[in-house]
């Protein structure tokens, strides 16, 4: 049998393609974001018996085509399609598609659990908590181990994730040793990177208390170069604000890349996000609790005003 799967390059995105590989060991493993996942799939250049994708959400602008195109590949592979975000209004919930408000990572333990070991439990775990996401059912899987050894090992692999960036090569291999349960700190490089990200953090945190300009409801820092979503969550504290953003340029596309984090309840910050970016030519969403966005570099100002109007 032949296997891709297609995934996210966060804890969640690689724990739940662990997981699926663990369970399709012939699998090949590409990492994608819903912008390209259309395109990743018109690339496809031949019939796999298996076409998994984890944690990538429906990006709104082609979900018609990307529906048509799974449908077609649906005829001739086994397709499943695993997602926990909120879904464009316009998608339809096909066959091979997964769809809950639990993490990928659960989903895809629950998915293909005949064809797993009990123990890769343990990596549906990890990947919860890198999400946020730890159910009821996680939390009583969870009384299997030390919960200290737990939150320790998750801990050093959301750091090391957080390290490794863009080097898919070596998301590849993480992911590669979590297929096998190999415990996070046997994996090769990865305890040493945690430690790098951690000091960086610190660092980032100064950075952020300096830097954070606060408006009404949100505060943000501009340019902080690097851990977004870590400088988004300072920005909140530091600036007292309900949301918390972290804007960085990007400067080959006249864009900022935005990641946004809600600091309390109350909000939906999705929907919100999806309706405020679209006015200033960007894009946005998540989940009620996080998001991100691209907004052009000229918005970002007039983006950053109306979304604090839109957040009272």
């Amino acid at each position: 049998m032949s296997s891709i799967v297609f995934t996210h390059g966060d804890c969640d995105g690689i724990c739940s393609g662990a997981i699926v590989k663990s369970a399709l060991p012939d699998s090949t493993v590409f990492f994608t974001s819903p912008v390209s996942m259309l395109g990743e799939l018109n690339n496809i250049d031949k019939n796999y018996d298996n076409i998994v994708i984890c944690d990538i959400a429906i990006d709104e602008k082609t979900s018609t085509h990307l529906e048509k195109k799974l449908n077609e590949l649906a005829e001739v592979s086994t397709v499943v399609y695993i997602d926990h975000h909120p879904l464009p209004e316009n998608w339809y919930h096909s066959d091979w598609f997964y769809h809950d408000n639990c993490s990928a990572s659960e989903q895809a333990y629950r998915i293909f659990e005949r064809k797993l070991s009990r123990d890769m439990r343990r990596v549906a775990i990890y990947g919860a908590i890198g999400d946020f996401s730890q159910t009821a059912s996680v939390k009583k899987w969870e009384h299997d181990w030390d919960i200290r050894t737990l939150y320790f090992y998750a801990g050093a692999l959301i750091q090391g994730i957080t390290y490794a960036g863009r080097d898919y090569d070596y998301k590849r291999r993480i992911l590669d040793a979590l297929s096998e349960d190999m415990p996070p700190i046997r994996i090769e490089g990865l305890l040493e990177a945690a430690i790098i990200a951690s000091r960086k953090e610190e660092e980032i945190r100064i950075q952020v208390r300096q830097k954070v300009v606060k408006l009404r409801n949100l505060a943000y820092v501009i340019d902080i170069n690097g851990y977004m979503s870590k400088a988004a969550i300072y920005a909140a504290s530091f600036g007292d604000a309900l949301v918390g953003i972290s804007c960085e340029y990007r400067p080959h596309k006249h864009v900022y890349d935005l990641s946004i984090r809600l600091r309390n309840s109350g909000v939906d910050l999705n929907t919100i996000l999806r309706r405020v970016t679209l006015s200033h030519g960007g894009t946005g969403g998540g989940h009620p609790f996080a998001g991100g966005a691209r907004i052009p570099e000229k918005e970002l100002a007039a983006f950053l005003h109306d979304l604090d109007d839109a957040l009272s």
